[in-house]
């Protein structure tokens, strides 16, 4: 449809369009006692926050803290301190779900995800994938529906407007323009659609670029399988790299090179040093150990492979950006949120089970015999060789995860 016509359409339909979405949509029953049972949820539990403070500080003053305690100790009070935050928000949102104030209600809810994030992070270092990581989990499934749905630029309410958008998602599709920035602040619109898909693709890339490396620089013609997840051919630190590397050069992406290259160094140093401290904190597990090469810093990164996150983010913002989103709007886009729903479910699967079968994995060398449903049966199906199979370049010592070491974790408030 040309650009004209469209134009005509919605000229003759827009008194209809202005009825519809003139009035500010109501919040559904459904969404208001959500909101009611954040705002007690909330309140209630602030005793247990300052319960929580309490017992750290008392432990503080005990003058019992070991060295080999300073780590989860400060795990846990990072997920205190998660978690208080959490309840102050849960209240906010409860309250701006009641109000039907729903820009900031969803604006809310996607602060919640990042701290209920962390909370989940903490609580695998602490605990491992028991029973502590389901509440969050939880939380994190219904804050992302939740966000989605009041979410006036996401709402299904307003028919008229999402027809529309469904003819110029169309166009842009036959255009080959869909998934870029339309206010021209950035490169490409950051959605879910296309957040998900630079992750899925990254990760894949990054895969490659692993075993190519391995079978190339460091044992020349060796084969190593570097996969990071229990299914596929993923390696989610890259996917999850370029996701923050989009988000954070989005806006720089036509500035210069060295620009660029010095963000993304940055970022992906960071974020590689911050997955090989929580997966040896977490799981006791390594993956790398850059210990003495050029500007190692604590044998997580180094000078070297920051650089080279540099050069992949330059690669990535200039000249791989644009040609991903050309792969992924062959995805047909009467489809396109239908694969993505589906591929998404199918990533959380996988990522759930990775993170199962690595900790029970970590408990069966701890010497911990399996009891559990959950451990028997990754004992039977992902048992060790099948990890030192799956996850060749990591190994795990027990001795260097968190758990166990003498932290208070019970003060916690979830």
């Amino acid at each position: 449809m040309a650009h004209g016509e469209r134009e005509e359409m919605a000229v003759a339909e827009g008194g209809a369009i202005d009825a519809a979405c003139d009035p500010k949509p109501k919040m559904p029953l459904l969404l208001k006692v959500f909101g009611v049972l954040c705002i007690v949820g909330g309140a209630v539990s602030i005793p247990s926050g300052v319960l929580a403070v309490v017992v750290i500080v008392q432990f503080l003053q005990s003058g019992g803290l070991a060295e080999e305690a300073l780590t989860p100790l400060a795990v846990t009070v990072v997920l205190v301190l998660a978690q208080a935050a959490m309840l102050v928000l849960f209240i906010l949102l409860g309250v701006r779900l009641l109000r039907n104030k729903r820009r900031y209600a969803a604006l809310t809810a996607e602060v919640l995800m990042a701290f209920a994030a962390v909370a989940f992070a903490c609580n695998i270092m602490l605990n491992g994938t028991d029973v502590h990581i389901v509440p969050t989990l939880v939380i994190l499934v219904l804050l992302f529906f939740v966000s989605g749905y009041v979410d006036p630029s996401l709402s299904e309410e307003r028919e008229l407007q999402r027809k529309l958008r469904d003819m110029e998602t169309r166009d842009q599709a036959e255009e080959g323009t869909l998934g870029l920035d339309s206010t021209g602040r950035g490169y490409i619109a950051l959605n879910f659609f296309n957040v998900f898909w630079i992750f899925v693709v990254c990760s894949v890339l990054g895969l490659i670029i692993e075993v190519v490396y391995h079978f190339v620089i460091v044992v020349p013609g060796e084969y190593q399988d570097r996969a990071g997840m229990l299914f596929g051919p993923f390696s989610p630190i890259y996917g999850v790299g370029a996701v923050l590397m989009t988000m954070a050069l989005n806006r720089f992406h036509d500035k210069p090179v060295p620009v660029i290259f010095l963000v993304s160094a940055v970022i992906g140093g960071a974020f590689e040093f911050f997955v090989s401290w929580f997966m040896e904190t977490a799981f006791g597990a390594v993956a790398w150990d850059y210990t003495g090469t050029f500007l190692s810093i604590d044998g997580r990164t180094n000078g070297m492979f920051m650089a080279m996150w540099g050069m992949l983010g330059v690669l990535w913002i200039k000249a791989l950006l644009p040609k991903m989103l050309d792969v992924v709007n062959l995805i047909p886009w009467k489809l396109r949120y239908t694969v993505t729903a589906i591929a998404t479910a199918l990533m959380l699967v996988n990522a759930i089970m990775t993170l199962q079968s690595l900790d029970c994995w970590y408990g069966r060398l701890s010497g911990h015999v399996p009891e559990t449903p959950i451990e028997q049966f990754y004992a039977t199906y992902f048992d060790n060789d099948f990890m030192a199979n799956r996850f060749e370049s990591m190994t795990i010592n027990p001795d260097s995860a968190t758990r166990g070491s003498g932290a208070p974790s019970d003060g916690a408030l979830g």
